[in-house]
């Protein structure tokens, strides 16, 4: 239907969002509030983290790699939705939706190898405690945060460089936003290659990182019974607690819309709700979770926050 000249300048036309008239302006608001929050929360915690010396430390560090990513997220879906929902156009141009589905599966990818990395990082901190700053140096810390996401976006590229030969036959796309899947299905070729790929992507991402935390939850658990004091049992179960609550809501959210689309059981409304919740709902819980939770973020925050309070009532006085 299209060549490969003109494809760029395709448009395709995403599923209707199914909304009436008097709740448009509704939805508006109720999403721009989403996204706001999204930003506000995830920004708090990078710049806490950014501008308070006593948080530059590995596990924070590593930390702040989150609400980055989590950024990336969610900034790859609400712009365009809340267009969609505004001027009630369902209309996308192929390269922005070639574009939106990468920055989602960078998202999704990078999620998944930050938390295995952090994982990693209490790993040896709790059960090599002595030995962690020796390991955990500056440069070592570097050079994992660099690797993570260079290894994401080679994986990431090749998923969508292998989709540039192919000829699109349809421009209707029964999703609600675009990412590899949803793109496979307007493609009229043989798409057995990139089915192998992305079950291959689909696996690595799930199976190791589920592997690796797995091992690294075993043997802290191992380490707190162990040892006898209570302060490492303590610091241990929040870690874990905190950590665990996190991936799983992660894992729940990524791998359920992914799978849904290679099985002709699953109902489409609900792969769509799904995909939507995969992008909203895991940038809104971490910084509450993970960042929040954290003692350490709390009161570096709430410092800041009494700060800028007795900077602003000095300012006002004549």
């Amino acid at each position: 239907m299209s060549s490969n000249k003109s494809v760029q300048s395709l448009m395709l036309t995403l599923h209707s969002l199914e909304l009436s008239e008097t709740s448009i302006h509704s939805a508006f608001i109720f999403g721009l509030l989403a996204y706001l929050i999204i930003l506000l929360c995830n920004l708090t915690i990078a710049f806490t983290i950014c501008f308070n010396r006593n948080l530059h430390k590995p596990m924070y560090i590593m930390l702040l790699n989150m609400p980055i990513n989590d950024t990336i997220g969610a900034t790859s879906l609400f712009p365009q939705l809340l267009y969609s929902i505004w001027c009630q156009n369902r209309l996308i141009s192929y390269s922005a939706c070639f574009l939106q589905g990468f920055f989602v599966h960078i998202y999704g990818g990078a999620a998944h190898i930050i938390l295995t990395a952090m994982a990693c990082d209490r790993y040896i901190a709790i059960c090599y405690p002595l030995r962690y700053g020796a390991i955990m140096t500056n440069n070592i810390l570097l050079r994992i945060i660099t690797g993570m996401w260079f290894i994401n976006f080679i994986i990431i590229f090749v998923l969508f460089l292998l989709l540039l030969p192919y000829k699109i036959c349809k421009t209707y796309m029964d999703e609600l936003i675009c990412y590899n899947p949803s793109i496979m299905k307007i493609v009229c070729e043989d798409t057995r290659v990139n089915n192998i790929y992305g079950l291959f992507i689909l696996c690595s991402y799930h199976i190791v990182s589920l592997s690796i935390v797995a091992f690294t939850y075993i043997h802290i658990l191992i380490t707190c019974i162990t040892k006898k004091q209570s302060d490492a049992k303590n610091k241990a179960l929040q870690t874990c607690g905190t950590h665990l609550v996190v991936f799983l809501f992660l894992e729940f959210n990524t791998f359920f819309p992914l799978i849904a689309h290679r099985s002709e059981y699953v109902p489409a409304y609900l792969r769509r709700v799904f995909s939507i919740c995969a992008m909203v709902f895991p940038p809104l819980v971490n910084p509450l979770v993970y960042g929040f939770k954290t003692k350490e973020i709390r009161h570096c925050t709430r410092a800041s926050d009494r700060r800028s309070i007795s900077l602003t009532k000095s300012s006002s006085i004549p």
